[in-house]
């Protein structure tokens, strides 16, 4: 990057093209000891899929899930004032003093997996813009959060739970999509925190007006991401970017976390080859975006919480994962007879 205090848009969006692929041979090793292990072959399913993945971009034939960790970024929409959601700006802030006591779901979850909790606010006292009107955040701005989400990765854990909150994110989230996959609005659109047909209407045309208002969203993914997202899904981004540069393991969340994903995927198919998505949210949306992302949730618990909730519930199939491939023993170790 250049020697400004701040790196642009560009700069960040040309690290796309310096990601690293999953180490071959580690896969290589662990599929070897995989082979070896006293079950029949497939017989644990997506777990011994998960044990591989894992293997692959820990760069190790013994993944390791022993120092996950769980990010949740929290920002403020200007289209919240346009009455999308159930609930009021202000719960945003709320909810994260509610995380910081220890009072949230996610809190119990992180504990019952033994995850690092870590929650990042995002300039609460001053939502993006209101996309109809114009994009939602000035290039800088965009690039600054960006730039924070990557701050997060640090050295020394296994793998990266992500998650969000931010009143009127499931609408930003749609109209994201929109712009990214196509379609109408309607396909995008959900009830998020529990609108009503009224509150659904009126995100439907919220979506439609931030497209109308943005067309160049349509153009360029990262474009799309600064005229119609969030700080906290531009933050998300920017973690999962300095994750795969890292070659760390991520699990997405739901809906909203997933189309701040996706902006990736947009610029390079392979690009979240590094995520896994932790769960099916019941936001209409997810289902049509995991299709388009070629993504197999591993849960379906009809979770619509966010907060990472389902990320940190998938961290434990992970740790479950490394326990039968690291700690089964191979039919020559138990004395059992393989195969004929």
């Amino acid at each position: 990057m250049s020697d400004a205090a701040e790196p642009s848009l560009e700069e960040i969006r040309a690290l796309v093209g310096e990601f690293p692929a999953a180490d071959a041979e580690a896969g290589e090793a662990a599929a070897e000891r995989q082979a070896q292990l006293t079950k029949p072959a497939g017989s644990l399913g997506r777990l011994e899929e998960l044990a591989l993945w894992l293997a692959r971009w820990q760069g190790r034939p013994d993944p390791s899930m022993e120092r996950p960790r769980v990010a949740v970024f929290a920002g403020n929409h200007g289209i919240a004032a346009r009455g999308v959601s159930a609930y009021p700006a202000e719960v945003t802030a709320q909810m994260v003093a509610n995380f910081i006591d220890g009072g949230a779901a996610v809190n119990q979850l992180s504990a019952w997996v033994g995850a690092d909790l870590r929650i990042y606010e995002m300039a609460l006292d001053q939502p993006t813009a209101d996309f109809t009107q114009g994009p939602a955040m000035a290039d800088d701005d965009c690039a600054r959060a960006m730039a924070y989400g990557m701050m997060s990765v640090e050295e020394g854990f296994d793998a990266m739970a992500l998650g969000e909150m931010g009143i009127a994110n499931t609408t930003s989230a749609a109209a994201l999509c929109l712009a990214l996959f196509g379609g109408e609005a309607r396909d995008w659109v959900g009830r998020g925190t529990g609108v009503d047909e009224a509150g659904l209407a009126r995100k439907v045309e919220v979506v439609e007006a931030g497209l109308a208002a943005n067309p160049e969203a349509r153009d360029e993914p990262f474009e799309a991401l600064r005229r119609l997202g969030g700080y906290e899904l531009a933050a998300i981004t920017g973690a999962v970017m300095a994750c795969r540069l890292a070659r760390i393991p991520v699990v997405l969340d739901g809906f909203t976390c997933t189309a701040a994903a996706a902006v990736l995927h947009r610029l390079d198919r392979h690009a979240l080859d590094h995520c896994l998505v932790a769960h099916r949210s019941v936001e209409p949306g997810h289902a049509r975006l995991l299709a388009a992302l070629g993504k197999t949730p591993l849960l379906d618990l009809d979770m619509r919480l966010g907060e990472a909730s389902g990320a940190v519930l998938a961290l434990g199939l992970l740790q479950a994962a490394c326990a039968c491939h690291n700690g089964m023993k191979t039919f020559a170790e138990a004395g059992v007879s393989g195969k004929d």
